[in-house]
């Protein structure tokens, strides 16, 4: 039986996620709101506006970047942390990254922190598009115009540059670290095998990708941008190259806007422009519908460690827990 708890956060939802198992919505309007046995509370963390978040792995914090400059740690209790500050810049891209470590982007260049020294920079010749850490070891991705740069936090060596004409404007890891996959300003995705730095094209999209996320096992990758969930197999010598995608939650007049694939099971919460969040399975396609359509389009989505519920906000400030 699935029940639905709607919440009214009053805001846009840049990020919503469970932090320490409390279900909690960063909100454009430069606050957090953490929901718990107690109550509501709302946490002030930017004075303007939170343009970015980012839960980190440990699941315990937003880490956050607003248009004050700042890159804060949030924790569910109120407590505030400045993790990075630059004066008159927004911050409207940041990553969490293992031994906790943060990652964010102005400009042509990012920046990580981890706590410990200062930060170290990774300038780019043109603006950052997007930034991933690896799932193992201190390394990250820089999508940027024409490719991507990979390069090690902790070491001196000459970065990887992975190239491929076009702006890239978003970046992930497959869970295994064999993979990285950009998305782009055109409406396209573009892969590297790592081992070999073999591209991968993946085209036919009506609109541009602006959410990924990989499958519990990482044989999939589902992404927005198209009426339907887009998964493309990764569990080949190849990834997706000469196979065809699934196409899961088809709706001929909505786009799809936001992704989360299940923490366990092979299924993905598909959210859409409408407001609509709907459950689909990989292995046939069947489907469960867990939000009617709403007053703005999914802005985010996202399980909790257990997989038993499900957080959605919306661009016009709807959000709500979704209890399977």
């Amino acid at each position: 039986m699935v029940s639905v708890a709607p919440l009214d956060p009053g805001s846009f939802v840049v990020a919503a996620s469970f932090l320490a198992g409390d279900p909690a919505f960063a909100l454009g309007d430069g606050s957090v709101v953490v929901l718990s046995g107690t109550g509501e509370k709302r946490i002030e963390a930017h004075g303007g506006g939170l343009l970015a978040a980012a839960r980190t792995l440990s699941g315990d914090a937003f880490v956050t970047g607003g248009d004050d400059g700042r890159v804060c740690r949030i924790s569910p209790d109120g407590t505030t942390t400045t993790l990075a500050e630059l004066p008159r810049k927004w911050i409207d891209l940041v990553a969490c990254g293992p031994q906790g470590a943060v990652g964010f982007a102005v400009g042509r260049t990012a920046y990580v922190t981890t706590g410990e020294g200062p930060l170290r920079e990774f300038p780019q010749t043109r603006a950052v598009g997007g930034i991933a850490f690896a799932p193992k070891g201190l390394r990250i991705a820089i999508a940027r115009y024409d490719g991507a740069t990979l390069a090690f936090v902790n070491a001196s060596g000459a970065a990887q540059e992975l190239e491929w004409k076009g702006a890239h404007t978003g970046a992930s890891f497959s869970p295994d670290g064999k993979y990285l996959v950009t998305t782009m300003q055109e409406n396209a995705l573009h892969g590297w095998r790592l081992s070999d730095a073999q591209d991968m094209r993946m085209t036919g999209y009506p609109s541009k990708v602006k959410s990924m996320s990989w499958s519990a096992r990482g044989r999939y990758l589902a992404t927005s941008g198209a009426n339907a969930a887009i998964c493309w197999p990764f569990f080949g010598k190849n990834g997706p190259m000469g196979q065809q995608p699934l196409q899961l939650g088809t709706r001929s007049d909505q786009i799809i806007t936001q992704v989360a694939c299940h923490p366990g099971e092979e299924v993905v919460a598909i959210g859409y422009q409408d407001g609509m969040v709907l459950l689909a399975r990989f292995e046939d396609g069947q489907e469960v519908l867990l939000r009617r359509p709403g007053e703005g389009a999914v802005s985010s989505l996202c399980w909790d460690a257990g997989g038993m519920r499900l957080v959605y906000g919306t661009e016009a400030g709807e959000a709500g827990v979704v209890s399977l």
